[in-house]
């Protein structure tokens, strides 16, 4: 769904609103739905739901909260010695406000835009229909008002909050009742059970506490909306425009929520390149990743590795089981890290989530958008893998392939190419896989850089993998391994990175894959490697053989060829002073880059590289379909000998 149109949400409008937000900060009053009473505790500590169903105090009927009051008394309680209110109770407080005062605003933004305040002046002469339509936009004025708030808390309070909130998370037993009522209803019932959580002496036990419990409550309110915003009515007016919170980077645009799951960077194991053995190839694509990520320009919003070709902003990994993907991801966003809190850089780490597929008509496609919409997000740098890639990306021509799995590879095609595809350079996406052939056609042909990941593959690659074991225990027990170790050999010497590409090309001079060594072969009677001529021909021949190779493909070996182009190391001292180069403004960092390129360059063969690049896209190409073919023709013989077995063993009988 496009944006058409974005609307400021000015200061002074917001000052206008702020007594009101305040006043229900002071004082809300509630009554408890039944339901929420006789809640249902699913394994989550049964005190704390037993806590918020008896919150009454026993006498039924309306209670007043004051979320102010408890803050007051969570200050007494957990710093009585203190005379001003802690910060982070401050901080909390002021979100929450700030919050309650921008969702009042996007309210009569909605009541004014769907027509809802001129049926509330007539409400009186309404008929059944106008009734209907008034409760209608009433629900989703209250859902939307409610949206903005939390979403607004959760961006005041992100940076406050603790990196992880598993603990908090935990403890926190779900909100036992939403209300679209009206927007009194609904601000009511939000913050009573938000004020009922605060005053529980289980939930906060410090200060920093109260930031962590506001966050995972807000998130929490979100996840209840989007849950049943599909049976709110009258939403157009929310889906077709963007609001802007002036002097702020603050946006709300439709339901969309970019901290679902996204806001904070997900935990990694840290993991160095040196720790990984063999792939070379992997390593080397990875380092080059990682600088090229880190020459992104906030200030311009674009890279100049794009502008030199040297960018990807989807690759793909691609190697048997067992041979380090997911090390090879953690090493990819332990690098990143490293570098990007060295240089004061905003990094997310956003890997695909297990659960995307889901089993609701659409709700697949829901949820690969907001996986795929922080990748958008030009303020910082953004590393997003897909592990085990064939699961959620697999050809959709399969048999038995789920609805949601063509709802997320429409997703994805949409977001890589196309007229939602916005790339700044910030942002790369990882495909990992150990069955490429079983990907999507048109997936792989979105895929700008390949690399194998084949794991340990020399005798130096098996020491070393050993080494990195027995180790440990020689660190416990000195003398507990007692081995010999190799004579003109040092241990992890092999796993540096390399230096460029053609070390680890070891050139190959023909194809390996039959059907492209033949199409090579007869171009070859007629035109020589150096002429244009013949690449032109080569395509087309290999065309025959696999109809599905198109001027993409010939793109991406383009764009191969181009990262090779770029295939140089940034200057040592750049990474250890930053203001050399990183710090350096857009155009001044191109042309650092151009000098390095054309330094690089003069020991290259631009025919020869093109004619690597080539050879090894289209084995690739070639080994993916190959691959392909085999495991159907396997499977099938397999059949057959169980079908011939069968009929042996019933024949027997």
């Amino acid at each position: 769904m496009e944006h058409n149109s974005t609307f400021p949400i000015k200061q002074n409008e917001l000052d206008a609103l702020r007594d009101e937000a305040t006043s229900y900060i002071k004082s809300v009053q509630w009554e408890q739905g039944q339901r929420a009473k006789n809640k249902e505790n699913n394994g989550k500590d049964e005190s704390i739901l037993l806590y918020l169903s008896r919150a009454q105090g026993g006498n039924g009927g309306v209670e007043v909260t004051s979320v102010s009051k408890t803050i007051l008394a969570l200050k007494k309680r957990l710093l009585p010695d203190s005379v001003a209110i802690p910060i982070h109770l401050n901080e909390t407080l002021f979100a929450v406000q700030e919050g309650l005062t921008l969702g009042i605003w996007i309210k009569d933004s909605y009541y004014d835009a769907s027509g809802l305040s001129s049926l509330s002046e007539r409400k009186s002469f309404l008929d059944n229909a106008g009734k209907r339509e008034y409760e209608s936009k009433m629900h989703t004025a209250t859902a939307f008002m409610l949206f903005a708030t939390a979403y607004n808390i959760l961006h005041n309070l992100q940076p406050h909050a603790s990196d992880d909130l598993s603990v908090m998370k935990n403890k926190f037993a779900g909100i036992p009742e939403v209300s679209f009522m009206s927007p009194l209803k609904g601000i009511a019932c939000a913050l009573f059970y938000y004020d009922k959580y605060l005053s529980h002496p289980d939930i906060v036990k410090t200060d920093k506490d109260v930031i962590d419990f506001t966050i995972v409550y807000f998130e929490a309110l979100i996840d209840e909306i989007q849950l049943r915003k599909s049976s709110l009515e009258y939403t157009e007016t929310i889906l077709d425009r963007t609001y802007k919170l002036e002097n702020s980077d603050f946006a709300v645009s439709g339901w969309e929520n970019v901290f679902a799951g996204a806001a904070k960077s997900v935990e990694f194991n840290k993991i160095q390149f040196e720790q990984i053995v063999g792939n070379r190839d992997a390593k080397h694509f990875a380092r080059r990743l990682t600088e090229r990520m880190l020459s992104y320009d906030f200030a311009a919003q674009k890279n100049p590795f794009q502008e030199l070709g040297g960018f990807m902003p989807v690759f793909m990994g691609y190697g048997i089981p067992g041979t380090g993907k997911s090390m090879l991801i953690a090493a990819i966003a332990t690098r990143l890290k490293e570098h990007c809190d060295n240089l004061d850089i905003p990094f997310l780490f956003h890997p695909m989530p297990d659960t995307l597929i889901s089993t609701f008509q659409g709700g697949s496609a829901e949820k690969m958008v907001e996986w795929m919409k922080p990748l958008q997000d030009p303020t910082r740098l953004i590393f997003a893998p897909i592990d085990d890639a064939e699961n959620n990306l697999q050809e959709r021509t399969a048999q038995g392939v789920s609805a949601g799995v063509k709802e997320v590879i429409g997703v994805f095609l949409r977001y890589t190419e196309g007229a939602y595809a916005v790339n700044y350079g910030n942002s790369s996406i990882g495909l990992f896989t150990n069955l490429p052939e079983m990907l999507d056609k048109a997936v792989i042909s979105r895929v700008q850089g390949r690399f194998l990941i084949d794991g340990a593959r020399t005798e130096h690659d098996f020491l070393d993998q050993d080494h990195l074991w027995w180790r440990k225990l020689d660190d416990t027990m000195p003398d507990f391994v007692n081995m010999q170790g190799p004579e003109n050999y040092s241990y992890l010497q092999d796993q540096g990175l390399a230096k460029n590409m053609g070390e680890i090309l070891k050139i190959t001079d023909k194809p390996a894959e039959e059907l492209v060594l033949e199409a090579y072969d007869k171009v070859e009677k007629n035109f020589k490697t150096n002429q244009h001529l013949f690449y032109a021909n080569l395509y087309k021949e290999i065309q025959k053989i696999f109809p599905f190779f198109s001027s993409r493909d010939v793109r991406n070996i383009q764009s191969a060829v181009s990262l090779r182009l770029t295939d140089f190391d940034l200057e040592e001292d750049w990474f250890e002073n930053p203001d050399i180069y990183f710090k350096k403004d857009y155009d001044t960092k191109f042309n650092m880059l151009q000098e390095l390129m054309r330094a690089n360059m003069k020991g290259l063969d631009f025919s020869e590289i093109r004619r690597q690049e080539v050879v090894r896209y289209l084995d690739n190409v070639a080994t993916i379909a190959d691959t392909d073919f085999k495991r159907k023709v396997d499977a099938r013989v397999n059949q057959l000998n169980i079908d011939q077995e069968a009929r042996e063993q019933f024949g027997k009988n």
